[in-house]
């Protein structure tokens, strides 16, 4: 599990990474909403953070978190991104390839 430390002045990291959901990419904690996903919709479409978090029932500062951990971990997001296109790739070519809800993060 991703996180920061807490105490006086700080708060907790709500952008978490599990196995068990979404294939343990990171995401905001207590919902299936992945950090690609809302940067796919904030930098990606062009909407504005408040719409993303009114549409998708978030606090606007997790939305905030979310494209703050998207470029402090480029790395890993590089990788999910390629992974994404691989599957993309994949179903085009082949129609009986399914892809999953993960490609919808």
């Amino acid at each position: 599990m991703s996180g920061t430390k807490s105490g006086p002045g700080t708060s907790p990291s709500r952008i978490v990474s599990t196995e068990d959901v979404l294939g343990g990419k990171p995401r905001i904690d207590g919902t299936r909403i992945g950090v690609y996903f809302v940067h796919e919709r904030v930098e990606g479409r062009g909407l504005e953070p408040r719409t993303v978090a009114d549409r998708h029932d978030l606090d606007v500062a997790d939305v905030y978190r979310a494209l703050a951990y998207y470029h402090d971990h480029p790395d890993e997001m590089a990788r999910i991104e390629q992974k994404r296109g691989e599957r993309r790739e994949k179903a085009e070519s082949n129609p009986d390839v399914a892809t999953g809800p993960e490609d919808l993060e």
